[in-house]
């Protein structure tokens, strides 16, 4: 479980906050999606959640423990993040890449176990990418390192995963791919997921819950079906909004001609 109570971030010497008193909650089990334009407030508000920023005034709670109270390797035991980007320093093994991911869990001049090894391999098979295991993390395709990536924060055993942007830079194919992956991992292990998307039509398809963000505040929070309408996406992106229907999902798009500004 993830309780965001109050949080608000301002850089030193800037005039406004970044993100200001942004409050949601959000359960077991469950995915969500923090949705918004750029500039938004959403990296702002995933590195807060994740512990890489400290909030200037407000709380986080994961699973009802407060983040600050919380040490690095405490930390790692509840919270798994998938950056949007990561380009190791060495060209490690897939292998050894999703490794790192045991490090909460070993220790620190420890070699790892059996349990660790078998733990990467059954996460390697789960994201489908058993094949690579050998391979250099630098060589492969970008949506095979997002899947290793994937991978690294399963091993984590982490109860909660924070994922940013995670189809940035990927083809259609690999978007849904990821994503389907995420979910499936999400269900099948009781994770609590939240992850910063673009696209509304992908938050529809695949989230429980979408939290939207403008100018560093909160302006819907709930079920994609409810969230997703014209007067919202409106508001977030300045443009003249129509949707389709299928298979009993609502998916938006821009009317032609229509930018508002």
């Amino acid at each position: 479980m993830i309780c965001v109570e109050n949080l608000t971030f301002q850089h030193p010497h800037a005039t406004a906050p970044v993100v200001e008193d942004v409050t949601f909650r959000l359960e077991q089990g469950r995915l969500a999606v923090l949705l918004g334009p750029n500039g938004s407030g959403k990296t702002t508000l995933f590195k807060c959640i994740a512990g890489l920023w400290k909030a200037s005034a407000g709380k986080v709670r994961l699973d009802g423990t407060e983040l600050l109270a919380l040490n690095y390797r405490q930390r790692a035991t509840l919270l798994a993040v998938v950056p949007q980007d990561h380009t190791p320093p060495f060209p490690f093994s897939v292998t050894e890449a999703v490794l790192m991911g045991r490090a909460p869990h070993i220790g620190l001049y420890a070699a790892p176990s059996s349990v660790d090894m078998e733990a990467v391999k059954e996460a390697l098979e789960a994201v489908g990418i058993s094949h690579l295991a050998d391979c250099p993390y630098t060589r492969i395709s970008g949506g095979e390192r997002q899947m290793t990536l994937i991978a690294r924060a399963i091993v984590q055993d982490a109860p909660i995963m924070l994922l940013d942007e995670p189809t940035s830079h990927l083809d259609f194919r690999n978007q849904h791919k990821v994503l389907e992956m995420v979910r499936r991992i999400g269900t099948d292990r009781g994770l609590t997921v939240l992850m910063t998307l673009h696209d509304p039509n992908l938050a529809a398809v695949f989230a429980d819950q979408m939290i939207v963000l403008k100018n560093g505040h909160i302006v819907a929070d709930g079920q994609p079906d409810i969230v997703l309408n014209e007067q919202t996406l409106g508001l977030l992106y300045d443009v003249s909004v129509g949707f389709v229907e299928n298979e009993g999902r609502r998916f938006a798009y821009i009317k032609a001609n229509t930018l508002l500004c």
